[in-house]
């Protein structure tokens, strides 16, 4: 990807034990993403959070979850990122997962590897 101001950022909320075939559904979108070539993505791991059932989800000590709220981040072009989506939606409906996903534009000042 180049600079780009017409970027699209893709975020994916999950839960952290949501799985597709016995694994973490966040690593399958990321496999998934990496498969069609996309830019890259990112998960982050949430520290509380709640969803579309608005149980609470914490990593508090005295109240441990073990799904904790997950996001997966992408950035691509319109193009790329629609059809990722389609991928995307497919793996929610045959994961039988909850989630919600959300598209909005980003605009790309710099997209580099690092020199090693």
């Amino acid at each position: 990807m180049i600079k780009d101001p017409n970027a699209k950022l893709l975020r994916i909320f999950l839960g952290e034990s949501d799985k597709y075939h016995q694994q973490p559904l966040y690593e399958t979108i990321v496999f998934e993403a990496k498969k069609q070539l996309l830019s890259g993505a990112t998960v982050t791991r949430g520290i509380m959070g709640f969803g579309a059932n608005s149980k609470i989800h914490t990593a508090k000590l005295f109240d441990i979850s073990t799904d904790l709220p997950v996001v997966v981040e992408v950035v691509d072009t319109l193009e790329k990122i629609n059809l990722f989506v389609k991928t995307v939606e497919q793996l929610f409906e045959e994961s039988k997962a909850g989630g919600l996903i959300t598209m909005e534009k980003a605009e790309v000042i710099r997209y580099q590897s690092g020199k090693k």
